[in-house]
C-alpha cells in the first residue's frame, strides 16, 4: 500500500514539471511572437538579449 501511494506521488510531481514546462513555453512563445509582442517590442524596443553561459567564461575577463 505504501509502495503505491509512493509512486502515485512521484509521477504526480513528474506530470506537474512536466506540464510547468509546457505552459511557460507555450506563453513565452505564444506572447513574443504575437501582433501585440512584436509591437511591444518594435515600438519600445523591449527586446531581450538571450545570453549563454558561454558568454561569461573565464577567458573573456
Amino acid at each position: 500500500m505504501e509502495g503505491s501511494f509512493i509512486g502515485t506521488i512521484v509521477l504526480w510531481i513528474i506530470g506537474l514539471v512536466i506540464l510547468y514546462f509546457v505552459i511557460y513555453t507555450a506563453v513565452k512563445d505564444g506572447i513574443n511572437k504575437s501582433l501585440v509582442g512584436q509591437f511591444i517590442e518594435k515600438n519600445y524596443d523591449v527586446k531581450e538579449e538571450k545570453k549563454s553561459f558561454l558568454d561569461n567564461d573565464l577567458d573573456s575577463d
